[in-house]
């Protein structure tokens, strides 16, 4: 039975268990993680956990999808989506790279990346909990957005996946390849700027 074919129970110790997961992923990585360890950080006897996680698999879906989905409905009630496109665009760039850009995010995408090969599900189900929701956000509102004589584009998702990787400029890459070990908040804010400035010049309408 595979990962995404098995079903987690929820229970009183569900959340205490995802947070001592995280903890240890996060700590030993996918392979370095260990079921003892993961239940003696969560305080849990191996028991309860593999009731609620018969598979390591599963539980690290789990928390990578769980910080992803609560990463975007932080983006989503902190971003006034009724803004103007400059505004929102800064907002939504500046909630995206300082997550990406975390030690947490990093690590996430780097687990995800590692275990790919082996389980292809792990990938799919964290873009499905967060970059894929705030995509389709933000294409929604550069649509309501042209019908307001804001913008003018002509493909709402394409756009919103330019300006994500316009967002990424320069800082990803150090941070992926190691060539940096963190970023500032001016580094952040430095990208975000040229990422607005650079998205409004192509579709903007002022």
């Amino acid at each position: 039975m595979t990962a995404t074919a098995q079903r987690v129970r929820k229970g009183r110790k569900f959340d205490q268990v995802l947070e001592g997961a995280r903890s240890v992923f996060m700590a030993d990585g996918f392979e370095g993680a260990s079921v003892d360890e993961i239940a003696r950080v969560a305080a849990v006897s191996k028991a309860t956990l593999y009731s609620y996680f018969p598979d390591k698999r599963l539980l690290f879906m789990e928390v990578a999808n769980a910080e992803c989905a609560r990463q975007s409905q932080e983006a989503l009630d902190s971003i006034d989506m009724a803004a103007p496109p400059r505004e929102v665009l800064s907002q939504a760039g500046h909630h995206f790279l300082r997550f990406i850009t975390s030690t947490f995010g990093l690590q996430i995408f780097r687990i995800c990346v590692a275990e790919s090969d082996r389980f292809p599900e792990i990938g799919q189900r964290f873009y499905n909990s967060g970059p894929a929701v705030m995509r389709e956000e933000m294409a929604l509102y550069f649509k309501e957005a042209e019908e307001r004589g804001e913008l003018r584009v002509d493909d709402y998702v394409l756009a919103a996946d330019q300006f994500g990787e316009l967002c990424k400029a320069d800082i990803w890459p150090r941070l992926i390849f190691g060539v940096s070990k963190s970023v500032s908040d001016a580094e952040i804010a430095r990208v975000v700027e040229g990422a607005v400035e650079m998205f409004m010049a192509r579709y903007g309408k002022e």
